[in-house]
């Protein structure tokens, strides 16, 4: 049974940072591209980032450029999104999820494109 699990959410300041992290089981996680995406209250699920399977390449969204960092460690079937210099507008769901989809050496953050998806970690940046 393939599972994608989330940890790392939280409250913080504004300016603050947060790391999330996202571990898969039951698939052998270092063969998938992993994005995170996000959803606030009202607002549609959009994508924040993703990175290859190797790790050589990353895709952000425009507002998160130059604040968050996505990472992985296959070793540890972990990937993680650094979060600094956070603002209220941050406040979401935040949800990571695998691809087949990109094999190669790029990715986009498209939720259409993800397969196995978590529960989600709540991030809540109070101003």
């Amino acid at each position: 049974q393939v599972q994608v699990v989330e940890s790392g959410g939280g409250l913080v300041q504004a300016g603050g940072s947060l790391r999330l992290s996202c571990t898969g089981s039951g698939l052998i996680f270092d063969d998938y591209a992993v994005g995170w995406f996000r959803q606030a209250p009202g607002k549609e699920r959009e994508g924040v980032s993703c990175i290859t399977w190797s790790g050589d390449s990353t895709d952000y969204t425009d507002s998160v450029k130059g604040r968050f960092t996505i990472s992985r460690d296959n070793a540890k079937s972990t990937v993680y999104l650094q979060m600094n210099s956070m603002k209220p507008e941050d406040t979401a769901m935040y949800y990571c999820a695998s691809s087949s989809y990109y094999s190669g050496n790029y990715c986009l953050a498209k939720m259409r494109d993800f397969d196995y998806w978590g529960q989600g970690t709540q991030v809540t940046v109070s101003s």
